[in-house]
């Protein structure tokens, strides 16, 4: 489907589709792969759009992602938006597992398991489907490693939309219940992520999937640009400042690359003050191929097979992992890889020390955060902000035989004292 953005360029900040790799201009529109190169494509912002908003103008915004239209590339008009109340997430100061920690600076956890469908994967989904709309396509479809499967299904739910989605069939249950029950269609596929995201880049190639929306295949440019809200989010409730060290869970990379971005464009137009921040990276070790170059010194991903328990993480050929290890190694930041008992071990620290209750991957990025501290590669002095990407409940399986009640009695206080609770 050759689909444009229906309303004039001046309406919107974002000026063109650019080419990562050889930076070919496109118009806006659904194409998320260079002709000249075949690399991928980003949104590319007029500076002077950029440089017109202001604090006031994202303060006196709805309480969501998009209090930051401005700095968007669609939903600059409130009538086009698929806004379900995502963004504006906690920012949890974390006193106590800074101790633990060895912190003298303020460690804090930006808590994106608040967003609707409990993962920040609302952010990418709200800003797709609005480009979705906004481009004219009539159904909503991804590849999924399960937070964004839920996301879709909800989303589109909400507003009334077709969805079509595709898992591997090994996913967590609770993530496949929740997809199920937005009532769309759930394909699930024999075979890994990487299995069903090329398949996916296939559909979207074919005439009967030509009005199909795939998120993070066909509108990918405008999906990776929700990322960037968490970002903005972080400096706006810091009273508009950068944190000096942020810890990124890593699947594809994405995200780390565009809260990267997302600190460099609120620095180029003044929304914060300039600031030598450092940019780290999480990886479980059953699936670390973006941790296995940055350890080799190398600027290309290898493939891996992926395993493990952080299945929300399991993307074995990750699209972003060269641009992820580019600003990586310009922050002077590096990347931990953690087994699945530390991944366990993170998600328990995290309970215990600040009430939020985190999915495997908030566990790999609390144990490669005491990991590069004990380290010596990411300094306890500095402040540091550490997402948290999803809700626990969803991946509850690696913790049934590790956590539960710590005493059995029957319902006497004769039992009581026995077990030591009173007297």
């Amino acid at each position: 489907m050759t689909a444009t953005l229906r309303y004039s360029p001046a309406a919107t900040p974002a000026s063109a589709l650019v080419c990562r790799n050889c930076g070919a201009g496109y118009p806006l529109g659904a194409q998320h792969a260079c002709f000249e190169c075949f690399g991928p494509l980003e949104i590319g912002y007029s500076p002077d759009r950029l440089a017109s908003v202001t604090r006031q103008d994202i303060e006196a915004g709805p309480h969501s992602l998009w209090r930051y239209a401005g700095l968007l590339p669609v939903g600059q008009d409130p009538a086009t938006r698929v806004d379900s109340g995502t963004g504006m997430t906690p920012l949890v100061r974390a006193d106590r597992l800074a101790d633990r920690l060895g912190f003298t600076a303020p460690l804090w956890i930006k808590d994106d398991s608040a967003n609707p469908t409990h993962s920040f994967k609302d952010r990418v989904v709200s800003v797709a489907i609005t480009a979705a709309r906004e481009l004219g396509f009539r159904r909503i479809a991804c590849a999924s490693t399960g937070n964004l499967a839920n996301s879709v299904a909800a989303h589109a739910a909400r507003i009334g939309m077709d969805s079509i989605v595709f898992v591997p069939a090994d996913l967590e249950p609770a993530k496949i219940t929740q997809t199920a029950v937005y009532g769309g269609t759930l394909v699930a596929v024999d075979g890994s992520y990487d299995d069903v995201n090329r398949l996916c880049s296939e559909l979207a190639e074919t005439d009967e999937f030509e009005a199909t929306a795939f998120v993070n295949v066909n509108v990918r440019p405008y999906y990776a640009e929700g990322s960037k809200t968490l970002g903005y989010e972080v400096a706006e409730q810091l009273g508009w400042r950068l944190p000096e060290q942020v810890v990124v869970p890593m699947a594809s990379g994405s995200l780390l690359t565009k809260v990267h971005k997302a600190f460099g464009e609120l620095t180029r137009i003044g929304l914060v003050d300039p600031l030598d921040y450092r940019v780290y990276g999480a990886q479980s070790a059953g699936c670390a191929p973006i941790a296995d170059a940055f350890a080799a010194g190398r600027d290309t991903v290898l493939p891996v097979r992926p395993t493990g328990i952080a299945k929300s993480l399991n993307i074995g050929n990750p699209a972003d992992g060269p641009y992820a290890l580019d600003a990586i190694r310009r922050t002077g930041g590096a990347v931990g890889r953690v087994g699945d008992d530390e991944i366990v071990a993170g998600i328990r620290d995290l309970a215990r020390t600040t009430g939020v209750f985190a999915e495997t991957a908030g566990g790999v990025t609390t144990a490669v955060l005491r990991k590069l501290v004990e380290g010596g590669l990411l300094d306890p002095t500095l402040e540091t902000v550490v997402l948290n990407t999803g809700e626990g409940l969803k991946t509850l399986d690696p913790l049934l035989d590790v956590v539960g009640p710590s005493h059995r009695v029957q319902p006497s206080l004769r039992s009581l004292r026995e077990a030591g609770l009173i007297g």
